[in-house]
């Protein structure tokens, strides 16, 4: 275990040193009344975050670096595992599961008297896929076999965590965002089809899980190209419906991308796109969780102040758009910490400023778009 650093001083003073010194079943029960959660709670909604499983030490977002996992256990009342619960990460080999690293995430939130969501039974696509399955052996009767891989998995998972997730990310981006169709895998090869397979994975998780909300996730979004992908979702959705499937909600992921330095001209052109796409799922009868909130800083300058500026506005405004259907509950980010956060090592600005996509800065100081963020909290009507 590494010493004191001066980031870990500064995180000190952002969250208040004597809450920061307290047992973490102390610090649960006594969350700042101005955390994001506490906030998001006075609306009936809840604010959350992704979290990483890591060894101890590690400069990573995970639970077992201290000041990330102090940040974390004072804004949240959501976690998620970035990684540990996809099949890469739990299905090793066709016949073995390997829960150590999401049972200790699950564990740590757990005392933290925190909610933790299940992300995912089935992330499908071909290149998310573990190895072994992408050119498994499905035999004779590549239709029973491949029924019984799927629904292995998802009975594995769902039969040891019962009742401690209450909501799932049953199914992953299942749309193709160029076109709208469904992308075939050797696993819906073997079963019959990508709509089969999807079908399948719900109504093998309802039966597990009677209770827990199912929930189909994607990132279809509200900028520019989005279109064919936003389609293609409502027709997932309707599907679902027409078919009978037992999902309950749809996660918008909320990978914001940046149209400029006037954000409010960019909130104004998306709008209609985005209520009507909202509209059209809300009135199917599904709720919304917002599941994966960060901001890719696109279109704007590489000085500091104006870029988090403009990130702010803009994730206001769309906060404020989206949080106006009561249909949503939970605001998930991926992660809260810039050091952390995916986007820099996916997409690195072109100009080489340093991204900064989250809610607190490399050195763990709070950010505008924290600001943004509670402010829409407060401005939101009640559930």
């Amino acid at each position: 275990m590494r010493g004191f650093t001066r980031r870990d001083i500064t995180l000190a003073a952002v969250l208040g040193t004597a809450a920061a010194s307290l047992p973490a079943t102390t610090r649960a029960a006594t969350r700042s009344a101005t955390s994001l959660d506490a906030l998001a709670r006075r609306k009936g909604l809840r604010f959350g975050s992704a979290i990483n499983w890591s060894a101890a030490g590690a400069d990573r977002g995970s639970i077992a670096n201290p000041p990330y996992a102090r940040l974390v256990a004072a804004e949240c009342g959501v976690i998620v595992s970035e990684n540990e619960l996809k099949w890469q990460a739990v299905r090793p080999t066709p016949t073995t599961f390997a829960f150590e690293r999401f049972d200790a995430i699950l564990a740590w939130g757990e005392r933290q008297g925190m909610v933790t969501r299940g992300h995912n039974l089935l992330w499908h696509q071909s290149k998310w896929f573990p190895k072994w399955l992408n050119s498994y052996d499905f035999g004779a009767t590549p239709h029973r076999d491949g029924e019984r891989v799927l629904t292995t998995h998802i009975e594995t998972v769902l039969g040891r965590y019962k009742t401690r997730i209450a909501s799932y990310d049953v199914v992953n981006e299942a749309v193709r965002p160029e076109d709208g169709q469904l992308y075939e895998t050797s696993l819906s090869r073997a079963i019959g089809g990508a709509e089969a397979t999807l079908d399948l994975a719900y109504t093998t998780a309802r039966a597990a899980a009677p209770k827990a909300e199912l929930v189909y996730n994607d990132y279809m979004s509200w900028e520019p190209g989005n279109a064919a992908h936003r389609t293609g979702v409502l027709k997932l959705l309707e599907g679902f419906k027409r078919r009978g499937i037992p999902v309950d909600a749809l996660g918008v992921q909320s990978h914001l991308m940046t149209q400029g330095l006037d954000a409010k001209a960019s909130v104004t052109r998306l709008e209609r796109d985005w209520r009507a796409f909202l509209d059209a799922v809300t009135q199917m009868g599904y709720a919304l969780v917002l599941t994966e909130l960060d901001v890719r800083d696109n279109n704007l300058p590489a000085e500091i102040t104006p870029r988090d500026r403009a990130v702010a506005d803009f994730t206001r405004g769309y906060l404020d758009v989206t949080l106006s259907y009561p249909a949503v509950r939970d605001v998930v980010s991926w992660g809260l910490c810039d050091r952390y956060s995916w986007i820099e090592g996916f997409e690195p600005r072109k100009n080489k400023a340093t991204r900064r996509p989250t809610l607190y800065d490399s050195t763990f100081r709070p950010k505008p778009m924290r600001d943004a963020v509670a402010a829409a909290f407060a401005a939101a009507p009640t559930r």
